[in-house]
């Protein structure tokens, strides 16, 4: 047990030392308790000024035995959600556009995810009356899991990666940063 322990313990360092963009922020938050023996759960968003232009989740779970529709032992949970302009949320095929941007994210940072897996759903809105002339924002919401088998850090940042994408800021060219603002 003490074996086990100590190995999530080191996913959880791993997770906390992910190499995140600047522009996302989180903080751990409780974990569902009933997924896996461990767990670990973070909270995300992508800020501009005050303006939360995407926000999200992850969980990873852990179960020292291997999980036969996991195929494997660690598994991530993600959660993406993001506001998106009425035009778009109409169009059909922004769930397709959405599944590409997480797989797009895979492969930017060169991970495996194994039995990916997921929805992507888009909400929109219609005014009527008064308020005929003001076309309201929709949503997108990224669902996905899959299994981790090396790399834990670089999954956890596509996972970010993600985020800002769906917030619709440019990926970074590789052995570019973006610095933070100050002010």
């Amino acid at each position: 047990m003490k074996d086990q322990n100590s190995h999530f313990n080191q996913l959880v360092e791993e997770v906390r030392r992910s190499p995140l963009r600047p522009e996302v922020t989180t903080e751990e938050v409780p974990a569902p308790l009933r997924l896996a023996p461990y767990s670990l759960a973070i909270a995300a968003e992508v800020l501009e000024g005050e303006d939360d232009l995407s926000n999200g989740r992850l969980v990873l779970l852990y179960d020292p035995e291997f999980v036969e529709t996991w195929q494997g032992n660690i598994r991530l949970v993600t959660f993406t959600k993001a506001r998106i302009e009425p035009d778009l949320a109409q169009d059909p095929m922004l769930t397709q556009v959405g599944w590409t941007w997480l797989l797009d994210c895979l492969r930017y940072r060169d991970v495996e995810a194994l039995a990916l897996s997921g929805t992507v759903t888009r909400t929109s809105s219609e005014s009527f009356g008064d308020l005929d002339n003001h076309p309201l924002p929709g949503t997108i919401e990224i669902r996905a899991s899959w299994t981790v088998t090396n790399n834990l850090g670089l999954h956890v940042a596509s996972w970010a990666d993600l985020l800002c994408q769906a917030a619709g800021l440019q990926p970074l060219p590789p052995g570019m940063a973006r610095i933070k603002k100050t002010h």
